[in-house]
């Protein structure tokens, strides 16, 4: 049986002249922009009252209420998938997910992604926005991600994660040798010329990574990432806006880079590593039920630390 859930807020006065449907993305940030579009459309939406349009502009302090069913996302199919389970409680899920899970259905990626085996493992996901998927990693890139259960734990975790309060941790193994740590504040946009592809560029979004040396290698450094913001793709941009782009990266690495003097053993790890190095390590949060602040760590996967062993043998 849906759930039905009443809301309420009210415009701010900065938001006058904005149409109704940004205004409730930023209300209601649990729930995505096409969702609080479609409950306009279908009268569930009221502004002072009276029925709502998407595109209608606010003046500033109106009174807006939703009531609305949360039906199920139905597009997406539940399926059995192993997944790594580090935490579960009523309220909220913690995953490893491992490097070639995708995280979201899209085009061509229909199935056996990470929000299709969540459903399978908890079907009352269905009824929370995404299957409770707050934030997400690249296909590629491994690591801890967590989940909300409930309608409460995702408007909590959506809010911390805004106000930059969610602690992410990964370790990322970049080309050249880097003497120290530091800050990187550029912002991110799509590429000018390459759609699919992310970049630096005046017009993006903020963008804040802090990075410091955790072991060098002859040739490489392994470094610790923490993200002040959460932009598309944006560990792997960043470093390689500084020239320290991710082994194996196939869209910002560049060409293949064997340092002079590699062994046979190190050209051949390089070259079969074929994803970025990059593991989400450490994620902390305060609790949506307890208000207490929690945190798991989770080593880097087996083709990772395969990789790093040989570069210690290297070195």
């Amino acid at each position: 049986m849906p759930e039905t859930i009443y809301l309420e807020g009210r415009v701010p006065e900065t938001a006058a002249g904005k149409r109704l449907d940004q205004v409730l993305a930023a209300l209601f940030p649990q729930f995505s922009r096409s969702r609080l579009q479609q409950w306009t459309r279908q009268g569930q939406v009221r502004v002072d009252g009276a029925a709502a349009t998407v595109r209608q502009r606010v003046l500033g302090g109106e009174a807006v209420e939703i009531r609305a069913r949360l039906e199920d996302e139905a597009d997406v199919k539940p399926q059995a998938l192993d997944l790594d389970i580090v935490h579960q409680d009523v309220q909220v899920l913690v995953i490893n997910k491992p490097a070639g899970l995708v995280v979201h259905p899209a085009a061509g990626n229909r199935e056996g992604t990470l929000q299709n085996g969540l459903l399978y493992l908890d079907p009352g996901l269905a009824s929370v926005p995404r299957a409770g998927i707050v934030h997400r990693l690249d296909k590629d890139t491994s690591g801890l991600m967590v989940v909300a259960r409930t309608l409460e734990a995702h408007t909590s975790l959506v809010a911390q994660l805004q106000a930059r309060s969610v602690s992410r941790h990964y370790l990322a193994l970049v080309h050249s040798v880097l003497t120290a740590g530091g800050t990187i504040e550029a912002p991110i946009g799509r590429h000018p010329k390459d759609r699919l592809r992310m970049a630096v560029v005046e017009s993006g979004k903020p963008a804040v990574s802090h990075y410091r040396v955790v072991e060098r290698f002859a040739a490489h450094t392994l470094v610790e990432v923490r993200l002040e913001t959460g932009r598309t793709h944006q560990i792997r941009v960043h470093m390689a806006h500084i020239h320290c782009p991710l082994v194996g990266d196939p869209v910002y690495g560049g060409r293949l880079r064997i340092p002079r003097g590699a062994s046979p053993r190190l050209r051949e790890a390089l070259q079969g590593f074929r994803r970025q190095a990059l593991h989400a390590r450490r994620l902390a949060f305060v609790h949506p039920g307890s208000g207490e602040e929690v945190a798991w760590e989770a080593g880097p996967p087996a083709d990772f630390t395969a990789l790093l062993d040989v570069l210690r043998s290297e070195s």
